[in-house]
């Protein structure tokens, strides 16, 4: 009997545990974690702010217990992040809500909105703009020396160029753009190993008293390439422009995003830049007598410009001329018209993205045809130097 007791008393524990143990382990397990979803806000309404994000769009609903965050642009950390309120959203803002997906993943009720304002962005924007202008350089990567931790950079301003020796500094940091995007916010970690020569290079720090040498405490570099050609065709729903490369002969897709920069030369300050890099007084189309000039700068000619040496960024000369030019779309060009693009490489040749499209370099071309054709290429496209197309576009 007392056996027959035990087993009851040892089955019994054994069915209380089979069925208790699995509700008590689900019980104490952790709760679920939050998301943390980012994105761009495209409309606030009340209650609600849709946002795009990787994923597509996702609807944002706001309640009296959601809390806001501020968080300023030159520390975008969340233990940065101030006390904000709803009427702080804005279109065009960037933000992180924290929240419980929706099993569609379209919705989401948010506990936390961590917010960084568009207007804030663009203050910052403008003091790093400021500081590149005063502090910075950007260049074309003649050499690198990785032993001595030396790179040779050669500028460029409106009137010529020159070579300065650039050292980091011990705990420089170095940027690199990634090879598949033209957007500086893609840009990965990189160091003195990936420097290569033909890159382009920008870096902040300082100049010497003489101007030859620059101690670098951040330096970004990317391998870009420049193409120019004839528009064959024109998409305006994909935003793609075809052309007829000058050099290859072949068709280029050139794809036009939301941060490339469309700009157009006036046609009167191209033909005298042109000719001014010849040291003539104009281009004479081929065809019309007279030797075209050389669309090289002298050599060894110095600097004149004003601002920061630099064939394209942020400050400087150059881009102060670049940004008083007419903005164009896609749209605005033409079969037929003449254009020059500025993108990373990537190996495919035949669609590239751009970073800077630049309308109106028919001046330019054209001396550099006619500097091929008398090199003995048969009017091909010798070297060109359009001031403004290499280069970075605008971080």
């Amino acid at each position: 009997m007392r056996f027959i007791k035990l087993t009851i008393t040892t089955f019994s524990f054994a069915l209380l545990t089979a069925v208790v143990l699995p509700v008590f382990t689900q019980t104490v397990q952790p709760p679920a974690k939050p998301s943390l979803i980012a994105g761009d806000v495209t409309s606030v309404a009340a209650g609600k702010i849709v946002m795009t994000t990787k994923d597509g769009s996702l609807d944002v609903a706001l309640s009296d217990k959601t809390v806001y965050k501020r968080v300023p642009p030159e520390n975008p950390v969340m233990s940065a992040a101030v006390g904000a309120v709803v009427s702080d959203i804005g279109e065009g803002d960037k933000v992180v809500v924290s929240g419980f997906l929706a099993g569609d993943k379209r919705s989401m009720p948010a506990r936390t909105v961590y917010l960084m304002t568009k207007s804030d962005i663009a203050q910052r924007n403008a003091k790093e703009s400021e500081v590149w202008k005063t502090r910075g350089i950007t260049g074309r990567v003649v050499s690198v020396d990785p032993v001595a931790k030396k790179i040779n950079v050669e500028t460029r301003t409106l009137t010529g160029t020159s070579t300065i020796t650039l050292t980091p500094t011990e705990t420089a940091k170095f940027m690199r753009y990634a090879p598949d995007s033209v957007k500086f916010s893609e840009a990965k970690a990189s160091s003195l190993l990936e420097v290569q020569t033909g890159d382009m290079l920008r870096a902040l720090g300082d100049k010497s008293l003489d101007g030859t040498s620059f101690t670098a405490e951040e330096v970004v570099t990317g391998a870009f390439q420049t193409v120019a050609g004839t528009v064959k065709a024109i998409d305006t729903a994909k935003n793609e422009v075809v052309i007829t490369d000058l050099r290859t002969r072949k068709d280029v897709t050139v794809a036009v995003a939301p941060s490339s920069l469309l700009k157009k030369f006036p046609e009167e300050m191209a033909t005298r830049m042109a000719g001014f890099q010849g040291g003539q007084g104009g281009v004479r189309p081929v065809g019309q007598g007279g030797a075209p000039p050389q669309s090289n700068p002298p050599s060894g000619q110095a600097p004149t410009g004003q601002g920061r040496p630099g064939f394209a960024g942020r400050g400087g000369g150059i881009d102060d001329m670049l940004d008083r030019f007419p903005t164009i779309t896609a749209a605005d060009l033409k079969v037929g018209d003449m254009i020059a693009v500025s993108s990373t490489k990537t190996g495919n040749l035949d669609k590239i993205t751009a970073i800077k499209l630049l309308a109106g370099v028919e001046p330019f071309l054209r001396a550099a045809q006619a500097s091929g054709g008398r090199q003995g290429g048969s009017g091909g496209l010798g070297n060109f130097n359009i001031p403004g197309l290499d280069g970075f576009g605008t971080p």
